[in-house]
């Protein structure tokens, strides 16, 4: 059971942004991402996106660093990924 979060690498809005997962299940990632004052705005479908000035703040309160691979990974093993096709039907 763990909240991962990759490198803020993805530029929108004018900043950079990382990805935010749980490798267990939604509700343990929205209760971090609630706890460590992310809104849900930021979340999409299966990950939340996350500010490159929440990064450090995020694995001080438990968040994982990891490559963007892992990450990846992790979200397939966990069955919470949520595939483009997926997001293309839904």
């Amino acid at each position: 059971m763990a909240i991962l979060i990759d490198d803020a690498r993805w530029p929108a809005h004018g900043r950079l942004w990382a990805h935010l997962v749980s490798d267990t299940s939604l509700e343990e990632l929205h209760a971090f991402a609630a706890a460590n004052g992310i809104p849900r705005r930021g979340f999409d479908r299966d990950h939340y996106d996350v500010p490159d000035e929440a990064h450090g703040r995020l694995i001080a309160a438990g968040a994982r660093h990891v490559d963007g691979r892992t990450l990846v990974r992790s979200l397939i093993a966990s069955g919470l990924r949520v595939t483009a096709r997926e997001r293309r039907a839904g």
